[in-house]
């Protein structure tokens, strides 16, 4: 799914906000991130997202739940940016990206 970034200026910057990027200077990297997330939930449930509703059968409209799975991904891409974080303890968050997504998910 492509994002029309001219068309949804506020969601450049709820994406930042939730993520704690207080410049400009990585927007591109923002946007990659936003574009690999909605890639992961389409792959997680085996959906296709359309951006509005009426959906088709194999199709789910973005919806509050979805974006917030978007938003949590993009926030933990752009503060560990490296496949394995040395000297901390990691836990996961309850009602994270697996919590919000799983009833979304085809069998």
């Amino acid at each position: 799914m492509n994002i029309d970034w001219n068309a949804r200026p506020e969601l450049l910057a709820k994406v930042k906000l939730q993520a704690r990027v207080e410049t400009d200077e990585e927007d591109e990297l923002v946007k990659d991130y936003v574009a690999a997330a909605l890639f992961h939930v389409e792959q997680h449930c085996d959906i296709k997202l359309v951006e509005s509703a009426p959906a088709a059968d194999n199709e789910v409209a973005l919806e509050p739940d979805i974006w917030q799975a978007v938003y949590l991904l993009v926030a933990h891409w752009y503060a560990n940016r490296e496949a394995v974080a040395l000297g901390t303890i990691a836990t996961s968050v309850p009602h994270g990206v697996e919590r919000l997504l799983w009833y979304r998910k085809r069998f």
